[in-house]
C-alpha cells in the first residue's frame, strides 16, 4: 500500500509514524513547574543531536484535548530545566502511570509512588532507582513546528552513571534491562547482536511474530482501543 501523507490528518499521519519509526528510546523527564511542582513524562520523540556540547532534543503532542500545552513542556519553557531517565524495565509500572494526565498543581512523584534523588546541577530531581544515565541540560530552547507539535532541546551539562554500569568509560547495557516504544506500545531490549549472524539464526528470526510478554492477543494494539489519543498520555492509573 502507498499512501500519500498530503491524504492524511493529523492523527493518521501520527498513527503511522509511530508504526513506522521503531523501536523508539524512552526519554523519562523529569521537570519542575516555576512554584516548584514535580513532573513526569516519558516521551519518546527523543534523539541526541549533538556531541560536543552534548545535546538532546524532545518533541511533544499536547494533551488529549488536542491543543492544551503538556506540562512538562510549559515547566521546559518557563525554566529552561529538565533531567531525562532511562527507562528500564524495573520501573516500567511508574513509567506508564507517569504518561496519565494529571493536573499541574500535582506532584507526579507522589502520584505515582517515586521518590526523587536530587540533581546536581539543575534543580529539578532525577527518580531515585532509575538507573544510569540522566542528563541535566542546563538551557533548553522551546518552539511549535508546524503542527501541534512542541520541541525542545537543551545542553547536557551532566551525566549520572551507577558506578557498576560505568565500565572503561562505556556503559555496560546489557545489565540494564532498557525499555523502548513501539507504536502505542513498549518493547523490552534483551538480546544483542553484531552482524553477520548465522544462517540458521537469520532463518530462525525471520518472518517471526515478536512474543507478547502480557499475554494479550497477538494482533492487539492500544491504538485500535478508545482509551488511545494522540498526546501518549494514558487514561488510567490502572
Amino acid at each position: 500500500m502507498i499512501i500519500d501523507s498530503a491524504d492524511l490528518d493529523e492523527k493518521s499521519a501520527y498513527k503511522l509514524l509511530i508504526g513506522s519509526v521503531i523501536p523508539r528510546p524512552i526519554a523519562w523527564v523529569s521537570t519542575l513547574s516555576t512554584e516548584g511542582v514535580g513532573n513526569l513524562a516519558p516521551i519518546s520523540f527523543f534523539t541526541v543531536v549533538g556531541r560536543k556540547p552534548p545535546r538532546i532534543s524532545l518533541s511533544m503532542q499536547p494533551r488529549s484535548d488536542g491543543a492544551t500545552l503538556k506540562d512538562s513542556f510549559v515547566n521546559i519553557r518557563d525554566t529552561g530545566e529538565f533531567v531525562t531517565n532511562m527507562a528500564t524495565l524495573p520501573q516500567i509500572d511508574g513509567l506508564h502511570r507517569s504518561a496519565f494526565e494529571f493536573e499541574p498543581d500535582v506532584d507526579e512523584f507522589d502520584a505515582v509512588g517515586l521518590e526523587k534523588e536530587p540533581s546536581e546541577a539543575v534543580r529539578p530531581p532525577r527518580i531515585k532507582g532509575a538507573p544510569s544515565l540522566s542528563s541535566a541540560p542546563s538551557s533548553a530552547s522551546s518552539r511549535r513546528p508546524t503542527d501541534s507539535t512542541t520541541s525542545c532541546g537543551g545542553n547536557v551539562v551532566r551525566f549520572y552513571i551507577r558506578d557498576d554500569l560505568h565500565v572503561g568509560g562505556r556503559i555496560d547495557f546489557g545489565a540494564i534491562a532498557p525499555v523502548g516504544r513501539l507504536a502505542a506500545e513498549y518493547t523490552l531490549v534483551n538480546n544483542t547482536f553484531v552482524p553477520p549472524l548465522a544462517p540458521e539464526v537469520l532463518q530462525e528470526h525471520s518472518g517471526r511474530r515478536m512474543e507478547r510478554l502480557d499475554q494479550k492477543d497477538e494482533y492487539y494494539s492500544p491504538i485500535d482501543t478508545p482509551h488511545w489519543s494522540p498526546s501518549g498520555s494514558t487514561t488510567s492509573l490502572d
